[in-house]
């Protein structure tokens, strides 16, 4: 490998963590860092009209087509796991919702890792490093509280904006919502999220607002730096024994996008961004993770890390659905030419209506029993209604009200399928596994139908369509929600943080892969707990650290290598056509 090409930094995926650590890390001239991303340019025009998700989740161009493995929480059912494979990652594909979570998530990872400096207090100010809230915009800010300056952020690169269209529907919900006792809200994001609102999202002026359009294109145009490579995915880490016998990660081989093998040296570090799927089967081709599952599938355990792929969770969402009359929805709006190209009209003229929509406009997080200290569970509430995500819209009127619990104690777990990097992992998601789990699906669906009910939507005569009233007893709803259930599409948790006694900890609490120099591991599977809400502002808040972190530590003197550094520029003729973002 001495004539590989050799970085200070490889990033392994350009998706929402990798695209600002990038940003962040090539700030130094002098340091050079390479970027690699195994899916292609965000240049597809769906990825950045709002709703385009519909068209980028399911397309091989932007989603790796992932599935869980038959589950016997969901009645034996396999679901599509969506994952983005495009620059920006998920942020390209993702329902754009801008949540932070609950500040018990943060304590709580403090109190898990034995390290106060994850509390929320310590964690805020990283959220507010890179956020650009519409309510700071100098127009609006008059009218910002003390309060709401203290908790967000102005001028930073991840745009944040309210929603571009109301519906009478959500609003009637909404007020529904507050008659069952859950009060108004118009900011999930002030560290507790109860409440009933509108979402803000992560649009600019009516288009998607990704990491590679906040973070990349800026660093790939002004800094010879920094080297992006797409079309390239990454096989397996280089693994080899320091001079005192300690195992360092040296380098990443690759397979680039005209199909050649190539090796790409680290001199200071490998940062794994590849997230809570990837990042645990990379380090698992490359012999890090369960000895036994290794040899299972003929691998050299090169160092035994049992917890690498374990502690997967994600959110589950119950949808129900409920016929309305005398009220506009999008079903019989999308229904006819005529109402497609109003439709496709107002976002051509406005940058708003339903193709500015984020797949759930309507929020409310709320307990769904009185136990419960904090809120425990979410709604995403649309005004519209389908057999399943993908299907053609149903042809009468009615809104989904979608329920997920935030905290699950059910765990799962990401592994190998085969030795081959071609082969898709095995995921196994264990959705409703534990009586608890199954109690909150119960409650949650008798809560759904109690807000319904309230006088504020009688007006247009809600009729529960789906599940229907015929289930009634915990057993049945249990059931039911085994089987119309469906995932939100935030797994978290499968490279766990922790601390030195924490045998199922992959990395310490400044993210370092444990008996691994120069590994570190900065995505969603780092999370020890699910935080309350959507995930992908936590992970870019994670990234923020980790990039002070890294930059600190290169402050420390270095350990010699045995290969001459090459300029970055002994990449770019392979790649040139694939460095803008």
């Amino acid at each position: 490998m001495s004539d590989a090409p050799t970085f200070d930094y490889v990033i392994v995926g350009a998706g929402t963590a990798g695209c600002l650590l990038a940003n962040r890390l090539s700030r130094d001239p002098s340091v050079r860092v390479l970027l690699i991303e195994a899916g292609r340019k965000d240049d597809y025009h769906w990825v950045h009209i709002p709703v385009g998700y519909l068209y980028c989740i399911g397309n091989p161009r932007t989603d790796w087509l992932y599935k869980t493995e038959a589950d016997p929480g969901l009645n034996g059912r396999q679901l599509r796991y969506p994952r983005g494979k495009v620059l920006g990652g998920c942020s390209s594909i993702n329902g754009m919702i801008y949540m932070r979570g609950q500040s018990r998530d943060y304590d709580q990872w403090a109190r898990l890792s034995g390290d106060a400096g994850w509390g929320w207090s310590q964690c805020l100010p990283y959220f507010r490093k890179h956020e650009n809230h519409w309510r700071l915009d100098p127009q609006q800010a008059a009218q910002a509280s003390e309060e709401f300056k203290a908790l967000h952020g102005h001028g930073g690169e991840w745009r944040v904006e309210k929603q571009r269209l109301r519906w009478d529907v959500l609003d009637a919900f909404a007020a529904a919502a507050v008659q069952a006792g859950i009060p108004a809200t118009d900011d999930f994001n002030r560290g507790t999220n109860e409440g009933v609102g509108y979402f803000e999202v992560n649009q600019k002026a009516g288009w998607r607002w990704n990491a590679a359009k906040a973070f990349l294109r800026p660093t790939c145009h002004a800094r010879p730096n920094f080297t992006l490579m797409t079309g390239a995915q990454v096989t397996k880490l280089v693994l080899e024994r320091d001079g005192d016998g300690v195992l360092r990660a040296g380098g990443v081989e690759l397979i680039d996008e005209r199909g050649e093998a190539l090796t790409v040296r680290a001199a200071r570090e490998v940062v794994m961004a590849a997230g809570a799927i990837g990042t645990p089967q990379i380090l698992q081709l490359s012999g890090i993770g369960s000895g036994a599952l290794l040899a299972d599938h003929g691998i050299v355990p090169q160092h035994e890390l049992p917890g690498v792929g374990e502690n997967l969770q994600d959110h589950l969402q119950i949808r129900a659905v409920f016929k309305v009359q005398g009220v506009k929805t999008l079903n019989t709006m999308a229904n006819s030419l005529w109402g497609k190209g109003m439709i496709g009209l107002e976002y051509l003229l406005r940058r708003s209506g339903p193709m500015s929509m984020a797949p759930s406009q309507l929020g409310a997080f709320t307990r769904s029993s009185p136990e419960f200290e904090w809120p425990n569970v979410e709604y995403h509430v649309q005004p519209l209604s389908l057999d399943a995500f993908g299907e053609p819209l149903h042809r009468f009127d009615a809104f989904t009200a979608s329920v997920c619990n935030l905290n699950p104690t059910s765990r799962g777990h990401v592994r190998l399928r085969s030795p081959r990097w071609q082969d898709a992992p095995r995921i196994f998601a264990n959705y409703l596994s534990t009586p608890e789990d199954r109690k909150v699906a119960a409650d949650s669906l008798r809560l759904t139908r109690r807000i319904a009910a309230q006088p504020a939507l009688s007006a247009y005569r809600p009729e529960e369509f789906r599940p229907g009233v015929q289930y009634q007893s915990d057993e049945e709803l249990a059931r039911l929600a085994g089987d119309i259930a469906t995932t939100i599409f935030h797994p978290v948790g499968t490279c766990r943080m922790g601390s030195a006694s924490d045998d199922q900890a992959v990395v310490d609490t400044r993210l370092r892969v444990r008996g691994v120099r120069g590994l570190r591991v900065v995505d969603a599977s780092v999370m020890p707990t699910i935080t309350s809400g959507n995930t992908n502002s936590p992970t870019l808040m994670i990234a923020e650290r980790a990039a002070e972190w890294i930059l600190a530590d290169a402050a420390r003197p270095q350990l010699p290598l045995s290969v001459e550094a090459a300029s970055p520029g002994a990449l770019r003729p392979r790649i040139a056509a694939s460095e803008s973002a």
